[in-house]
């Protein structure tokens, strides 16, 4: 016979040096990328070709430069001990702005240039000179088209979701979905309430926000969270925590979130009930609360579940859509989920996706769980939102069991 044990032994022992490099490359990440997200565009922009004037040289060198010490130092200030809300505003457009240059720098710098050469467009240093301009128009026009796309108000996204177990009693019922608010430096309170005042016209009967409602703390940003102690539903007003919150004393959230009029469905359920039929509502606190050390702060689905009828349809708030694999397992019939902004900024969603099961959207996991992850309602950190358009969503949920009409 084969000794297992040591099989799995070695197969540790060889995995160990790889999981490690693995960390090691990951703690220089922050140093990293910073300098790739300025040189690149740097160097395509300036040093391939071009052949500039020495003044237009040194110029964009510098501001180059500036930028990739500026972003780190304006993020440390913005988002570290100090936590002051001009520097954070300041280093998260630098990190949007770099993001959006580096992308096109690279894009084009590419396919462009190759596009040109094979039509035997000019010399040299005129196709240098064209893709440098096409990259600086195209990135002034997205970011210009992405600030505008992240502070309006979301557009409603409505859809019809059938649930297979959902009695005849609550078909129709609405719910309105808002997550990922994100209230933080730039002050967004007039937003805040022309976003509530939207979920309003949307007459729901349950109003649901899965986390990430601000970064700071309930305290600092109590101005911008106040308008949602104006939202109405029929029902019930839920909520449950993201992982930003876990960045930014939870507690506080959650006892802000209750003060509001919002249920805080942490490790719980409630029950809607109509025309004879019922629909529980549970949550659970985010994947990463545990790791937090908040006493009582932890994802528990069998805790949200205790005492519910197992013959009755679930609806689940998670923050994060990685949590559809515990929901499905157990048989959840929709779980409503945020977290991955639909990935902001062109292309970041194929790194969301390594990350996470779902970007955006209705996504069928195992024999009858549906899983909806929405876009988000505002944005994180750089003001931009490029190809992943905000939303709130009013999901209409309907029952198969209708009786047929004489």
């Amino acid at each position: 016979m084969t000794d297992t044990s040591n099989t799995r032994s070695a197969d540790s022992e060889a995995r160990a040096p790889r999981q490690s490099r693995l960390h090691r490359l990951m703690r220089y990440l922050p140093l990293i990328a910073p300098v790739l997200l300025w040189t690149v565009p740097c160097w395509v922009l300036l040093y391939t070709g071009q052949h500039w004037p020495l003044s237009v040289t040194l110029a964009g060198t510098a501001l180059f430069v500036l930028g990739l010490v500026g972003m780190p130092l304006a993020m440390m200030r913005g988002h570290g001990r100090r936590q002051q809300d001009r520097a954070a505003i300041v280093g998260d457009t630098l990190l949007g702005t770099s993001w959006v240059l580096f992308t096109w720098s690279v894009l084009l710098g590419i396919f462009l240039r190759l596009a040109l050469t094979l039509a035997g467009v000019g010399e040299s240093q005129d196709r240098a000179r064209i893709v440098t301009w096409a990259v600086l128009c195209t990135a002034a026009v997205l970011l210009a088209w992405g600030y505008v796309e992240a502070r309006r108000v979301p557009r409603v996204r409505r859809l019809d979701v059938q649930l297979p177990r959902l009695g005849a009693g609550l078909d129709g019922i609405r719910v309105a979905l808002i997550t990922d608010t994100h209230y933080g430096p730039l002050d967004r309170a007039r937003w805040s309430a022309r976003v509530c005042e939207t979920v309003n016209t949307l007459e729901a009967d349950l109003v649901c926000h899965t986390g990430d409602i601000a970064d700071g703390t309930a305290d600092r940003r109590r101005a911008q969270a106040a308008p949602l102690g104006t939202v109405r539903a029929t029902q019930a007003r839920v909520y449950v925590t993201g992982n930003h919150e876990y960045y930014s004393e939870a507690q506080g959230w959650v006892d802000l979130m209750d003060e509001l009029g919002w249920e805080p469905l942490r490790n719980r359920h409630l029950l809607i009930e109509r025309g004879g039929d019922a629909l529980v509502v549970a949550g659970v606190d985010d994947v990463t609360a545990e790791s937090s050390g908040l006493a009582g702060h932890r994802a528990h689905l069998a805790g949200a579940l205790n005492g519910a009828d197992p013959d009755l349809p679930v609806l689940l708030l998670a923050h994060q859509p990685k949590f559809i694999d515990r929901a499905a397992a157990a048989g959840i019939d929709l779980q409503l989920s945020g977290h991955t902004h639909g990935g902001q900024i062109w292309p970041f969603h194929h790194l969301v996706r390594i990350d996470q099961p779902a970007l955006a959207g209705l996504s069928h996991h195992g024999p009858r769980t549906l899983l909806y992850t929405s876009r988000g309602t505002g944005f994180w950190g750089p003001p931009f939102r490029v190809f992943a358009p905000s939303e709130i969503t009013l999901l209409v949920l309907r029952s198969p069991h209708q009786p047929t009409s004489m």
